[in-house]
């Protein structure tokens, strides 16, 4: 499994942390140059902090990073991938420098097909907005795109901006799943998610991934 998140609109600027190391980052080989020519030249690069406190918005509140167990922590680091404006892609702990910066597609989307075509990953749980999805999409048999609805009355709508608040949930409780290893198919990404929501797992068609469908009773 490989979880997918969007970055924090909301970002925290430390007080304190290291200089910014390109090459201790995720594909350091494959996206460094595009990093450093992305550069703002206003960024202060000598305060950099993991990436899960760097971003303050809903998704990782909801995520609560500190509150997991080491275990936990652990099979965060291995899994979560967030894709970034200014970084291409991170993991969870990439130290970084807070940024402003818009995704573009144009910039980032050869290197980052490059480097998720060649992860060997059973299932990928897409977290992500419109936004950062379109600069890398999954092996569709393998997707699962994450949907958050309102439900109300009998009746379906989507959730914009509280959706990511679910999202993050959702990829805790991915985390804290005591299973011996991580889920290897849509169908056990779901087994999971139904423990916790109200959810519905609907397959692929040609031209469409997987779809986890959140149910919320508001």
């Amino acid at each position: 499994m490989l979880i997918l998140l969007p970055p924090s609109e909301g970002k925290q600027s430390p007080e304190s942390g290291e200089p910014l190391d390109f090459e201790s980052l995720f594909a350091a080989d494959a996206l460094t140059d595009l990093r450093r020519t992305a550069l703002s030249p206003q960024m202060d690069l000598s305060c950099a902090r993991p990436a899960h406190e760097i971003y303050s918005g809903v998704l990782y509140k909801a995520l609560d990073w500190p509150t997991l167990t080491r275990s936990e922590k652990a099979r965060g680091r291995e899994v979560i991938r967030i894709f970034s404006a200014l970084y291409g892609a991170i993991k969870i702990d990439d130290v970084i420098s807070p940024y402003k910066r818009k995704m573009s597609t144009s910039y980032w989307k050869t290197a980052l097909t490059e480097v998720f075509d060649s992860m060997e990953h059973e299932v990928f749980v897409d977290c992500r907005s419109s936004t950062y999805s379109s600069v890398w999409l999954p092996p569709l048999e393998k997707s699962v795109a994450v949907r958050v609805f309102q439900m109300k009355d009998g009746k379906r709508t989507v959730i914009t901006h509280m959706s990511k608040k679910y999202r993050g949930e959702l990829t805790r409780n991915l985390l804290k799943d005591n299973s011996p290893s991580s889920p290897s198919s849509p169908m056990e990404v779901h087994a999971i998610a139904e423990k916790y929501f109200r959810c519905e797992l609907n397959e692929p068609t040609r031209n469409t991934p997987w779809y986890l469908d959140l149910l919320i009773d508001l």
